[in-house]
């Protein structure tokens, strides 16, 4: 028997929100003739619309609402919408970083459904805004705390990212996880105020490489004595997270009754939930995330939307895959790059000028952290890509071929060249393609890091008893780095 729990997403103040999922579920297991049994079904109901409220406390009440069930079997499983995915990703690491203070209950399945993994670009607008967007919020304005979490490139996320990405295979221990996630918008909800709420390569809500798993953690530094003439050569080194089981429901988006993933997508998404439920050892999960990838290339051959506009011909979207790169660029004694300039390059020329038009579909700076940047980036662009053909008549071209300006470089530009302290201007080296770190409806996160230039002018020691005044001292000989 397994018991399933049910977690909701940011800023939720009715069990209504679950709809007719839950029964949906438990229905099309009987019928498929699982061995699966859903016993119990239990359905969340916690506060993220009170500023005083953090990551952490919810973590906490959760272990406390996990215990109280007083699980027969000592397990469940779990499916997420939302914020709901972090939340309980949230409790995983509590678990595993301090065992003596949280219960042993193991879960078995998360299933998240388009979840904020990474954050979303919505966080940014803050309180007063997203409480004006009643068609996602209906008036609710979020927690502080839980929307500091969510902006893109928060400490708190990426902590909680780069500790996955760096660990172990969580299937090699029998735990699955598994991101379902819609891939356009609700266009009827579109906010004209607020672009996001529209984006391509999101659901309206999260982008899609926000919630994907699949991600990585790229550093870009200059190797130990290196020094180039004109700049620093930068060599980059790549890691890949344990593979996550990811898919594309089509035409779902965030919420809303008509296109929902936890409404109107139901169907697919009950289909797509059955099969993550049923795995249940680590060569199942892998064959699944086979079946995953190839229904993904297929939706991303078949990437054309027509949005209907009135007595006007229709608004054409293309839903390239995107990437999504969080840049946070730092010395290595880990001062941050105040000011410093991130450029990236294209051709063998490296040259500012030959990147594809519109391959940065936005960027946003972190508000707590500003040195931390989040590129949205398409991901088809840069790769290249193919004529996209106009469903209604193949002959005609909605877009034409675009070659790829590969190999793609960057190019670090500091404020402070010169002084007592101070860094140098750098550039990837011209073996390296920085192509490599990014993955379609990925998300990467980037370290920048620089040698922190010090002078012997900043501490020198005399024998001359003679008082002599250095308020203005010569920088002198670098002393390392």
């Amino acid at each position: 028997m397994t018991t399933l729990v049910f977690v909701h997403g940011w800023s939720v103040t009715s069990t209504a929100v679950y709809g007719a999922m839950p029964r949906r579920v438990q229905e099309a297991a009987r019928a498929a003739g699982l061995a699966l049994t859903i016993h119990d079904v239990y359905l969340s109901e916690y506060v993220s619309f009170d500023d005083a409220v953090t990551m952490g406390d919810l973590v906490r009440a959760f272990d406390r609402a996990l215990r109280d069930l007083h699980l027969s079997t000592g397990s469940f499983a779990c499916i997420t919408h939302s914020t709901g995915g972090p939340v309980v990703r949230e409790w995983l690491r509590a678990q595993r970083g301090t065992p003596g203070s949280y219960s042993t209950i193991r879960l078995s399945h998360l299933v998240m459904l388009a979840p904020a993994n990474f954050g979303s670009a919505l966080a940014r607008l803050g309180k007063g805004t997203l409480g004006r967007l009643k068609a996602w919020f209906n008036g609710v304005e979020p927690g502080q705390r839980i929307l500091d979490w969510l902006e893109l490139g928060s400490a708190a996320s990426l902590s909680l990212n780069l500790e996955h990405i760096h660990g172990g295979d969580p299937a090699a221990t029998g735990r699955f996880l598994f991101v379902l996630t819609g891939d356009r918008p609700d266009r009827s909800l579109y906010d004209h105020l607020n672009s996001y709420t529209g984006e391509d390569g999101s659901d309206g809500v999260v982008r899609i490489a926000a919630a994907n798993l699949n991600a990585r953690h790229a550093v870009l530094a200059v190797a130990a004595g290196k020094r180039g003439v004109a700049a620093d050569p930068l060599s980059l080194s790549l890691l890949r997270g344990p593979r996550c089981a990811f898919k594309l429901i089509a035409g779902a988006a965030h919420s809303g009754e008509d296109q929902g993933i936890l409404t109107a997508a139901a169907p697919a998404t009950v289909d797509a939930i059955l099969r993550c439920l049923a795995v249940n050892d680590a060569g199942a999960y892998a064959a699944l995330c086979d079946s995953f990838d190839a229904e993904n290339r297929a939706r991303d051959a078949d990437k054309v939307e027509l949005e209907p506009a009135g007595p006007f011909a229709p608004r054409v979207h293309i839903h390239d895959p995107r990437s999504m790169l969080v840049l946070r660029l730092a010395d290595d004694t880990g001062e941050p790059l105040t000011g410093a300039g991130f450029l990236l390059t294209a051709g063998p020329e490296a040259s500012l000028d030959q990147l594809p038009p519109g391959f940065l579909t936005d960027r946003q700076a972190n508000a707590a952290d500003p040195c931390t940047v989040t590129l949205f980036l398409n991901h088809a662009l840069l790769a290249g890509d193919a004529r996209v053909a106009d469903p209604r008549n193949p002959r005609r071209t909605l877009r034409a071929a675009v070659a790829s300006h590969r190999p793609y470089g960057a190019r670090v530009q500091p404020v402070d060249l010169a002084g007592l302290v101070h860094h140098v201007l750098a550039a990837s080296a011209a073996n390296e393609d920085l192509f490599a770190m990014l993955g379609a409806h990925q998300t990467t996160v980037l370290d920048v890091v620089l040698p922190r230039r010090v002078h012997e002018g900043v501490f020198r020691l005399t024998r001359d008893p003679v008082p002599h005044d250095f308020r203005h001292p010569e920088p002198g000989q670098s002393i390392g780095g």
